[in-house]
């Protein structure tokens, strides 16, 4: 049917149909009232303001680096710095991080992506820094181009610089960024060297085992220039200007500088994430990472027994990493800086997890892998503080990092919800394997390696407290993975129990089946984690003894191994009765309880816990073969003595009875 009017402004057909194409009827346009406007409804809009392709991508991006005014409006304007004279100052801080020990000023550097070319750079430097006295050089090559800066990239930033520049590089199907670490897919603790100087000969723990290997000034000097030459070499590098410690009293700048963009958002992860004020105040850092690990070290150099290197300089405040890509290498080793700068403060820096009750109890976590750390601090009733790296200072306990690292093998929503959930965009799967087409990950796959990780931001823990921070630690739980089935399922320490079992750091691990060997095998690790303690492990024991007791803290053993036998004939003690255990803990409940002392290790156990089988709580009553219990127990009283015999000549804080009592503390025959 014809419409009678276009008074609507839309369209009609004519009354006198004329013909179109195919034979249907023309369509006739008008614009309202005005008869002679033959344009439809016109809802196109301007024109963008761009005359070439690249003005228009220019158009897409907005500014977003803040120019934050100085503290005091009153001041007057022309007081204020300028977003370019902030951005210059940004840059000489970082060509003097990137200076040569052996040339007069530092790198040409210029922020921004190289391969952008529209983009013209708005700061750019040549910073005269001269450390040391050397003799002038011929202009080099390295002289005369400039190294462009990726400085804090956010993750969306370093997403498009890894996928389009690093091979091996994926989208996942949860959004995350899947990357290749390269040949290392771990930690190398042989490659690791400390330089001993005047200072750290008397400062760190040298000799057996003790973690730090030495190197001298030179050597390092040597791997610090390669390193720098290296990254000065390349087009661009990444600079992340980030904070260890929530505590902002305590709090530690860092520079890394990388040439991957995997490294960098790995870091921007794993490290307190600075606001945008903060930032534009940073100022030299107090420590910077050299990370080129893409590059080996020259094998000819002294010290080097491969072409990886990881030095630590704690005199100059850096470190180097050569012939590594394997990012866990700049998160532990600025753990090991942190356990000598924060007790140097009288700051106790520890490798537990932690967390805290709507109360504002808070607990510490101690254990080796495999002993249930991150589950059991993981708790939906309480905050999580942190689950791998802490402070305990006169204001309470602070977590030293800003994201976690989580082990992805066999990972499952049903078992981790929690860390399932976080690995979405803006976290970094390091060496996992995926489906080539879907891009879902197969948490179970081990093809590339079985330490799979994911790094991610802490807030992305639903009940992770930010700050994190918390008051001081009213119960310190130490747990042990007891293959021999031997250590009740929880002990009540006193002060010297709690220093024997910190600074033994035991639990035990089943050996692989191929070679035949079931037996269970210790494994002691100073102050569960003595891969990355610098000073002897008795000087961290002896400011735990201090805070535990000026603060009332109460110590724990958890065992959640084996019960009523060794591996193999025992069975593992279930979740859900530790779970019952640590929350009694936590209420208090358990120091009401009715304790009974152990054999030979002298623990007192309690006798009753709600909702745990009595008979299990000591380990005696859950062997059928009662010699063979004995047997087993006198064996690992034997493994802890021996274990300690190589802390046997230090002295133990300023008590000089402590030692004797934590000595006492022991397996008694």
């Amino acid at each position: 049917m014809a419409s009678q009017g276009t008074e609507n402004g839309e369209f009609s057909f004519p009354r006198t149909p004329t013909k179109g194409r195919n034979g249907l009827p023309k369509i006739q346009t008008r614009g309202g009232k005005k008869e002679d406007d033959q344009i439809c409804h016109d809802d196109s809009a301007p024109p963008v303001k761009a005359q070439t392709i690249d003005e228009l991508h220019s158009l897409q991006k907005k500014r977003s680096v803040p120019n934050t005014p100085i503290k005091g409006e009153t001041q007057p304007a022309f007081n204020a710095i300028s977003e370019e004279g902030r951005q210059k100052q940004q840059l000489e801080s970082i060509s003097a991080s990137l200076a040569s020990l052996t040339r007069e000023t530092g790198p040409k550097v210029v922020r921004g992506d190289p391969d952008r070319k529209t983009e013209t750079p708005r700061a750019q430097v040549t910073h005269q820094h001269r450390h040391v006295h050397a003799p002038t050089l011929s202009t080099s090559d390295s002289a005369l181009k400039f190294t462009h800066i990726l400085y804090n990239l956010s993750p969306a930033e370093l997403y498009e610089q890894a996928i389009k520049y690093e091979k091996g590089s994926f989208i996942t199907s949860s959004g995350a960024l899947a990357t290749l670490s390269g040949a290392k897919t771990g930690r190398s603790p042989r490659d690791k060297r400390v330089v001993r100087d005047e200072t750290t000969e008397d400062e760190l723990w040298w000799g057996k085992g003790s973690p730090n290997i030495e190197m001298d000034e030179h050597t390092f000097l040597v791997n610090r220039e390669r390193a720098v030459d290296y990254l000065c070499s390349l087009d661009k590098v990444y600079v992340n200007d980030q904070f260890l410690n929530w505590d902002p009293v305590h709090r530690i700048k860092v520079r890394i500088v990388s040439a991957r963009a995997y490294h960098s958002l790995f870091m921007h992860n794993m490290c307190i994430r600075p606001t945008a004020e903060e930032l534009e105040e940073f100022g030299t850092p107090d420590f910077t990472i050299y990370n080129a690990g893409m590059f080996p070290c020259n094998r000819y150099t002294h010290y080097m027994t491969s072409s990886t290197s990881i030095d630590l300089n704690l005199g100059r405040r850096e470190m180097v990493i050569l012939g590594t890509q394997y990012a866990g290498e700049m998160k532990k080793g600025l753990f090991g800086v942190m356990h000598y700068l924060m007790p140097k403060r009288q700051i106790l820096s520890l490798h537990s997890g932690c967390n805290m009750g709507k109360a504002g109890d808070v607990a510490l976590f101690f254990g080796l892998s495999g002993t249930g750390k991150t589950t059991l601090s993981t708790d939906h009733n309480r905050y999580l503080i942190g689950d791998d790296e802490h402070c305990w200072s006169e204001n309470g306990v602070s977590n030293i990092e800003g994201g976690c690292y989580a082990k992805c093998i066999d990972l499952s929503k049903d078992k981790e919800p929690d860390i399932f959930n976080a690995i979405k965009f803006g976290t970094v799967m390091e060496n996992v394997v995926f489906d080539e087409h879907t891009r879902e990950v197969d948490y179970s796959d081990k093809s590339v390696t079985e330490n799979t990780r994911a790094a991610y931001p802490i807030e992305y823990i639903p009940n992770a407290k930010i700050p994190c921070v918390g008051p001081h630690p009213k119960n310190v739980i130490l747990l042990a993975c007891d293959a021999f089935g031997v250590l009740p399922p929880v002990s009540k320490l006193n002060l010297a129990q709690t220093m024997y079992h910190f600074i033994s750091g035991y639990t035990a691990l089943v050996a692989g089946t191929e070679d035949g060997i079931k037996e269970p095998q210790a494994t002691f690790s100073a102050c569960f984690g003595a891969a990355f303690i610098m000073l002897h492990p008795t000087k961290y024991a002896a400011m735990l003894a201090e805070k535990m007791k000026k603060h009332g803290a109460t110590g724990w053993l958890v065992n959640t191994g084996w019960s009523g036998g060794s591996y193999g004939s025992g069975k593992r003690i279930k979740l859900a009765y530790t779970r019952k255990i640590i929350d009694a803990i936590h209420s208090g409940s358990l120091l009401e309880a009715e304790y009974t002392k152990t054999e030979i290790f002298g623990l007192e156990i309690p006798t009753a816990i709600e909702g745990v089988p009595s008979e299990i709580l000591d380990p005696a009553n859950t062997w059928p073969d009662k010699k063979a219990h004995l047997d087993a127990l006198t064996k690992l009283g034997g493994l802890f003595k021996k274990n300690f015999e190589v802390f046997l000549d230090y002295k133990i804080g300023t008590d000089s009875n402590l030692a004797g009592e934590i000595l006492a503390a022991g397996p008694n025959f």
